[in-house]
């Protein structure tokens, strides 16, 4: 049934899997066919019997094919979350599942690490460019003192050279550079030189355009097969996809690259877990291959290489942010649906709605972590 002919929420049979899940939503906030925003609204009699079996891989996918309803996406997952339902929804055949692969396989390896992109950032500038703000920032923003998404991405990357210490002609490596937000701003407003790498052709196309006349250069290439020097060292919004078996040579590389007297800045998605997981829905969907770091993964993988000089948590930062590309992506839906499906547009509200509703739950952290290779004096952090 899909969204065009339904009329109200039907009618279901008190099955075994349905009164499985209101046990489970019982105390929530979140009831079944309710009238509050954050109320699950049911238009298919197997939607129980699905999510029982293949748990949040499932619920998206439903979400997906028009099974269910939910006015405010994100506050229904906050409050599930905020239940303690998050681990609850994993099945053990997923965790047993994504353990074996990432125990037996590298799955963020050079030969594989061209995939999120052509998946997932290679999908179309058209629609992100509609989606983010006018910087083209693809990571959270900084709220501080913004009223607008603009404002907080501004803020962002202002925050980022503060803390690098940039100053005119300093070389400046960008490590998972998106559409070229920071290494345009960088050069335009520190005067500082640029090389960005990243792993999708349509990111590196916008980002040339996007950075034209100024010293920047992007590449489409693999962290791992750089070589020269730099001053300075960013990655935002690009650790995500390093992998745990690869975060130790992603810190010895970039100790490999940067000035005796130099900086790197990590910005980073991270857990509040260890565990070495993924969710099923995001894995399948949005971020192929994706793993979230700890904080205990950051500064074990880091401590042979680099140093440690200050963390910033801006997690609650996020939730504005996703909110805001949400409100963008309705807002502007119309202007590509005829390059998409239906499908793809409640895949993308589906994914910015959770998100949100796991930062504003404090489930998830952003972190922007500022190493050196120990050899400066004193580093104050601006905030």
């Amino acid at each position: 049934m899909t969204s065009d002919t339904r009329i109200g929420p039907i009618a279901l049979p008190d099955t075994r899997a349905r009164h499985v899940i209101q046990q489970l939503l019982e105390g929530s906030g979140v009831a079944l066919n309710g009238d509050a925003p954050q109320d699950l609204r049911i238009y298919h009699p197997e939607f129980f019997s699905r999510v029982l079996r293949q748990g949040t891989l499932g619920l998206g996918e439903a979400y997906m094919d028009g099974w269910w309803e939910c006015e405010r996406i994100d506050e229904m997952a906050c409050r599930l979350l905020r239940h303690g339902l998050g681990e609850r929804a994993h099945t053990t055949t997923e965790r047993l599942k994504y353990r074996l692969q990432s125990g037996f396989f590298n799955l963020q390896s050079k030969a594989r690490a061209y995939i999120v992109g052509e998946a997932h950032y290679d999908l179309g500038n058209d629609l992100f460019e509609r989606m983010l703000d006018p910087t083209m920032c693809y990571s959270c923003g900084y709220w501080k003192q913004a009223e607008t998404l603009h404002q907080a991405q501004l803020a962002k990357l202002e925050l980022a050279c503060r803390k690098l210490q940039l100053s005119p002609g300093m070389r400046v490596l960008d490590i998972g550079c998106g559409w070229g937000s920071f290494a345009e701003h960088a050069a335009r407003h520190h005067g500082v030189e640029v090389t960005g790498i990243t792993i999708s052709r349509e990111q590196a196309e916008l980002a040339r355009q996007r950075c034209h006349g100024l010293p920047v250069e992007i590449r489409l290439q693999d962290y791992r097969d750089l070589e020269g020097h730099y001053d300075r060292v960013v990655s935002i919004g690009m650790f995500e996809h390093v992998g745990h078996r690869n975060y130790a040579t992603y810190f010895q590389t970039i100790e490999r690259l940067l000035d005796e007297t130099g900086l790197l800045l990590l910005h980073t998605i991270g857990s509040n877990s260890s565990e070495i997981s993924a969710d099923p829905w995001v894995n399948k969907y949005i971020f192929p291959n994706g793993v979230l770091p700890s904080a205990m993964h950051i500064a074990r993988a880091s401590e042979d290489f680099l140093l440690m000089e200050d963390w910033q948590n801006l997690g609650p930062d996020y939730d504005p942010t996703l909110m805001a590309w949400l409100e963008n992506f309705d807002a502007r839906w119309n202007e590509v649906a005829a390059n998409y499906n239906e499908r793809t547009r409640r895949m993308f509200r589906y994914y910015l709605s959770v998100c949100a509703g796991a930062f504003r739950s404090r489930d998830l952290q952003l972190w922007q972590v500022v190493f050196s290779r120990g050899r400066r004096g004193r580093y104050d952090a601006p905030r």
